[in-house]
């Protein structure tokens, strides 16, 4: 249970991190990822954290960019069709 308490504690810490550099929109873009893909918002915001920590963001990530990298954290969907002869 104390491990719990600890990695939300940790997740929550990354989270004020990352928000400072992310634009009003794209906080609230994390916002509605995080209640329906949990997993793919905490990714999301790790990375955020990370380029944070590197300096390499100039300056505060915008809704596009955000999306554009949720895009590249949804891997490709193989369609397959199926013909009746």
């Amino acid at each position: 249970m104390k491990e719990a308490q600890q990695l939300q504690q940790q997740l929550e810490q990354i989270e004020a991190l990352a928000k400072q550099h992310m634009s009003r929109e794209a906080i609230e873009r994390y916002a509605k990822v995080k209640a329906v893909h949990t997993e793919k918002a905490v990714q999301s915001v790790m990375i955020v954290a990370g380029l944070a920590n590197e300096g390499k963001l100039s300056s505060k990530l915008t809704d596009e960019q955000y999306k554009t990298l949720l895009r590249q954290l949804t891997p490709e969907k193989k369609q397959f069709t199926m013909r009746r002869k």
